[in-house]
């Protein structure tokens, strides 16, 4: 799925651009705002973004994960050379410690990630701190040509790029928040 992004500067437009997004047949699933002002979208019924769209829990986790498993398979490979005598290496043991590795990893990331902007939105930051809306649309192939359409109606509501649902564990996003 592409994902649309458009920047608005009041809840008033915000609020007629979702009631139009909503009688296109978009649903909420596929539609989110994102705003310093939270209790404006909850009063007027438009869909916030969430923590998942918001922060960097996701691509944060599958760093963790594969960070994990690396660290994992070095740590099972080490352990089979070494043969310790404590315990016996079996494949067993080496998948619960490659489970474990990278269960901490997620864990880890997801950590990581609730103290970080998403990566996706962090161009969008200034703007958020001035108070604008950030609304993305999530559509396939179909249904973009509609959603330009009813964004074209819409001169206060600025077109601000378009990215991709799929998180990239490999983008390097460290260094200011």
């Amino acid at each position: 799925m592409k994902r649309l992004y458009y920047l608005t500067d009041d809840l008033e437009s915000t609020g007629r651009i979702s009631s139009e997004l909503h009688q296109s047949g978009i649903n909420d699933w596929h539609f989110h705002v994102l705003s310093k002002d939270e209790s404006g979208l909850y009063r007027r019924h438009i869909h916030s973004a969430t923590g998942f769209q918001s922060l960097d829990i996701i691509h944060r986790c599958e760093q963790g994960a594969l960070l994990g498993g690396v660290t994992g398979l070095v740590l099972t490979s080490m352990l089979w050379l070494v043969d310790p005598v404590v315990f016996p290496m079996s494949i067993t043991i080496s998948l619960i410690i490659l489970c474990i590795s990278i269960l901490f990893g997620i864990w880890v990331g997801g950590m990581v990630g609730l103290s970080h902007e998403n990566y996706k939105i962090k161009r969008f930051h200034d703007d958020l701190e001035l108070g604008r809306y950030l609304l993305m649309v999530d559509v396939r192939g179909h249904q973009k040509d509609v959603v330009v359409e009813i964004m074209n109606q819409h001169p206060e509501a600025k077109a601000a790029g378009e990215g991709s649902t799929i998180t990239n564990p490999f983008k390097y996003t460290y260094g200011k928040n």
